[in-house]
């Protein structure tokens, strides 16, 4: 099926910078989204930031002129640059991708999560 990696996060101070990249690997056919969702404790899911397959880019409000999603859609990665970084940024960050396995079968994953924390 289809395996997210994930890497990139870590303790940084506020107004710090941290940058999350994501590699999708295995029987791909194609992708239409990438994208980045975070969860604090006691809190739900919440959409970071999508980039599609011919480059819209969508941003949480929180999150504008902070952060910047990129994607690389010959490797099938993604990645957030973060910037300014806040202590109501501190969650754990999943990758997710949403595309087909072929014609019929569409998918959706999911990466392991990575830890960000913005603490002084």
């Amino acid at each position: 099926q289809v395996q997210l990696v994930e890497s990139g996060g870590g303790l940084v101070q506020p107004g710090g910078s941290l940058r999350l990249s994501c590699a999708a690997s295995g029987s791909i056919f194609s992708i239409d989204v990438m994208g980045w969702y975070r969860q604090a404790p006691g809190k739900q899911r919440e959409l970071v930031a999508t980039r599609t397959s011919g480059g819209s880019s969508n941003y949480a409000e929180s999150v504008k002129g902070r952060f910047t999603i990129s994607r690389d859609n010959a490797k099938n990665t993604v990645s957030l640059q973060m910037n300014n970084l806040e202590p109501e940024d501190t969650a754990a960050y999943y990758c997710n991708t949403v595309g087909r396995l072929d014609l019929r079968r569409p998918f959706d994953a999911w990466g392991q999560g990575t830890q960000v924390t913005v603490s002084s």
